[in-house]
């Protein structure tokens, strides 16, 4: 419902026209605007109302909640963007498919100056109209989720690495057997049918096809990896507003992978090798030698061990009672501030105001809403290693289980502490 009131309200500024990228777009960056204002001008203590100006815990209430509501709204727009984004991709994807086919013609065209037009060539254009025939229906299908870039976006709404060079080495095997059967079909000599159905011996194309079973099988492995990882909270993961090219080379926080740099690099050489053995030899599946492939084979099981790798469960290390500067100590009494220390309460992707306010405490049978503290910039609380929530006055006297559930709905441990009368 939210969704969609941020998608009927994006359209404003000189935007009349319907549900377009757009409007999204303005509605968007008026949001982060005015909610960027907001922060500001809260952390410079202006903008409180009198009647909670005399408490601190009232005031930081009223703040935390106009700031989540807030956020709320301008997430609801990200989102809205995201969306509308994705349903114009899918003519641009079509666009540069189609684009790649006609630099094919023109360098088929400039290369065949001299040498003459060869059934080949012919062979080699009528395989990329193929293929852009079936991606351009691919792409008109699911034309609201991104038209060709549909098929490698996964759940969290990123761009996956493991399905992008999968898709790499698929598309360059079928474009290849396009062309040696469109050969085969022009060929009239038996001695040419026979020289093409050799080039399509296993003992030929065996470093080729076992690079294609194995970059498909870690494209399916991970999928389910990570699935499996985020059902038993072994892995935190947050939904993007909507993918990104940057996607494929970093990780959700948006910091730079190794394991997905190296494994995009190395298998875009191999493609890059096998398209020019392709040039050279279009009568035969590409020869890949075994160095290269098992180049390739290592830099997938260096990927794929990395998935298994990443991630873990938020964990709290100790919980203490707040205390400013001059208070002395004392027990933990409800109505108490507690500092709540550990480590990975913030997700990777979650470190925007909405993901921050997403982050409960459990003290006891009550949920505890983590209040945001702005500073100019950004947010004193909560942060990845320490959270503070008042101890609600509805907690009984005892020994109490506190856990903190994350914006990506894990829960850390149990900790108990002790609240005295």
């Amino acid at each position: 419902m939210a969704v969609q009131e941020a998608r009927e309200g994006t359209h404003g500024g000189s935007c009349t026209c319907g549900d377009c990228p757009h409007g999204a777009r303005e509605g968007h960056r008026k949001a982060v605007a005015a909610f960027l204002a907001k922060r500001d001008e809260l952390a410079s203590g202006q903008g409180l109302p009198t009647a909670v100006a005399h408490s601190a815990g009232a005031s930081r209430q009223w703040v935390s909640d106009e700031l989540t509501q807030s956020a709320q709204d301008m997430a609801d727009r990200g989102r809205a963007e995201g969306d509308a984004w994705l349903a114009g991709l899918w003519p641009r994807t079509v666009a540069v498919v189609w684009g790649g086919c006609a630099l094919l013609l023109i360098a088929q065209a400039l290369t065949a100056i001299g040498a003459g037009w060869t059934t080949a060539r012919t062979a080699g254009l009528l395989a990329a109209v193929v293929v852009g025939s079936l991606l351009t229906g691919a792409a008109h299908v699911h034309r609201a989720a991104g038209g060709v870039l549909a098929p490698l976006v996964g759940e969290d709404n990123r761009l996956s690495t493991s399905r992008a060079v999968a898709a790499g080495w698929v598309l360059a095997v079928v474009y290849t057997v396009l062309v040696l059967a469109g050969e085969l079909a022009g060929a009239f000599a038996h001695r040419e049918r026979d020289a093409l159905l050799s080039g399509l011996e296993l003992a030929r194309g065996a470093g080729v096809v076992t690079v294609l079973a194995v970059v498909c099988g870690v494209a399916v492995l991970v999928r389910r990896v990570v699935g499996l990882r985020v059902l038993g909270q072994r892995l935190q993961k947050v939904r993007a507003d909507r993918p990104r090219a940057a996607d494929l080379l970093t990780d959700d926080s948006g910091r730079g992978a190794f394991a997905d740099i190296q494994y995009v690099l190395v298998s875009a050489v191999a493609l890059v090798f096998v398209a020019a053995r392709l040039a050279r030899d279009p009568g035969q599946l590409p020869d890949l030698p075994w160095g290269l492939a098992v180049l390739v084979l290592v830099s997938a099981a260096t990927y794929l061990a990395a998935k298994y790798a990443e991630g873990g469960r938020p964990v709290i290390l100790s919980v203490v009672r707040s205390r400013e500067a001059g208070d002395l100590d004392a027990p933990i009494r409800t109505g108490d501030d507690i500092e709540i220390r550990g480590a990975g309460f913030v997700p990777p992707g979650a470190a925007t105001a909405d993901g921050l306010a997403r982050m409960v405490v459990r003290i006891g049978p009550v949920y505890v809403h983590v209040p945001l503290v702005p500073v100019p910039g950004g947010f004193t609380n909560p942060t990845d290693t320490t959270l503070t929530v008042p101890v609600p006055v509805d907690v009984e006297p005892g020994r109490v289980e506190v856990r903190v559930v994350t914006a990506a709905g894990t829960e850390t441990n149990p900790c108990v502490i002790d609240v005295s009368d």
